[in-house]
């Protein structure tokens, strides 16, 4: 397997430390090469809808530094995954954007050249270990457990850039994901609905009701805890947890579990190891559960 660069994007290393550990941990056990570049910066997508030529600029340079080091992108930020892949496709495609984001990258002693693949981790878990492989090293099944999946909005869309992955209306991968623990994937309303994310820094009421409803129908669905894979979906449902609790006067203490953490636990790996002791929400009825 080739080296895939690790980008971790903005959020991972200020609020999701236990996604960047369990993702690590896994990669490990899987023997998934892993490199790490210092130089990696935003991947331009918070300032895409504000100017569109920088965003396109910012994620040229973070796939020049992957090229410059002969990796691959591995993500694991869905918002990162879909900026870096749409600038690649966009860049390969253009010639005339192309040149125009050479002419900075000069500037800086670099060079797009369109060589480079991004790849969220789950996608490269199901390309490059496949289904199969990861189910035969399932050393502790989760056949206890009852987990809703959460695709958030950047994981298949827009459409055009995943070359048919998964279906944005009806995607499996992370049920087939969950389900190959050992855990049952739970199908529920609102399953694919945003988190609301999109909306905290402007109406922070309207993004906690978003996040509220799903939580509603997780608690009316008995579930163990919510799988995710993105770490902006995270601070709504885990870190924005107490708050909707607080705000609409109820209840949930739901654990919000990344999906390499849950994996983790069914190859074996100690909780610590994936970072489950930072988890805001504990997951202690889970571990429980597994006698953990």
């Amino acid at each position: 397997m080739n080296p895939y660069a690790l980008f971790l994007g903005c959020t991972i290393p200020v609020r999701a430390q236990n996604y960047e550990l369990a993702t690590r941990k896994i990669a490990a056990v899987l023997n998934i090469p892993l490199l790490d570049i210092d130089n990696f910066t935003c991947c331009g997508f918070p300032i895409d809808s504000v100017h569109h030529k920088t965003s396109l600029l910012m994620a040229a340079r973070n796939l020049a530094l992957a090229e410059q080091n002969n990796a691959n992108l591995c993500t694991i930020c869905t918002a990162c995954t879909g900026m870096l892949t749409e600038t690649n496709l966009v860049l390969r495609d253009s010639a005339t954007q192309r040149d125009e984001v050479n002419q900075k990258l000069r500037e800086l002693g670099m060079e797009y050249r369109g060589t480079v693949e991004v790849k969220h981790f789950v996608r490269l878990l199901i390309e490059e270990v496949g289904f199969k492989a990861l189910q035969e090293k399932i050393t502790r099944p989760l056949n206890a457990l009852r987990f809703a999946p959460h695709y958030g909005c950047h994981y298949l869309k827009p459409t055009a850039i995943y070359s048919g992955f998964d279906s944005d209306e009806n995607p499996q991968t992370l049920d087939q994901l969950i389900t190959l623990t050992g855990a049952e994937s739970i199908s529920y309303e609102e399953k694919l609905s945003c988190c609301g994310g999109a909306l905290l820094a402007i109406d922070e009421g309207l993004a906690l009701k978003i996040s509220k409803k799903k939580l509603d129908n997780l608690i009316a669905n008995r579930v163990d805890a919510i799988v995710l894979i993105c770490p902006f979906c995270s601070i709504m449902y885990e870190s924005n947890q107490r708050k909707i609790e607080s705000t609409f006067q109820t209840e949930y203490h739901l654990p919000v579990l990344y999906y390499p953490q849950i994996l983790g636990l069914a190859l074996g790996i100690e909780p610590k190891e994936l970072g489950f002791n930072q988890n805001r929400v504990r997951p202690t009825a889970v571990l429980e559960k597994l006698g953990v």
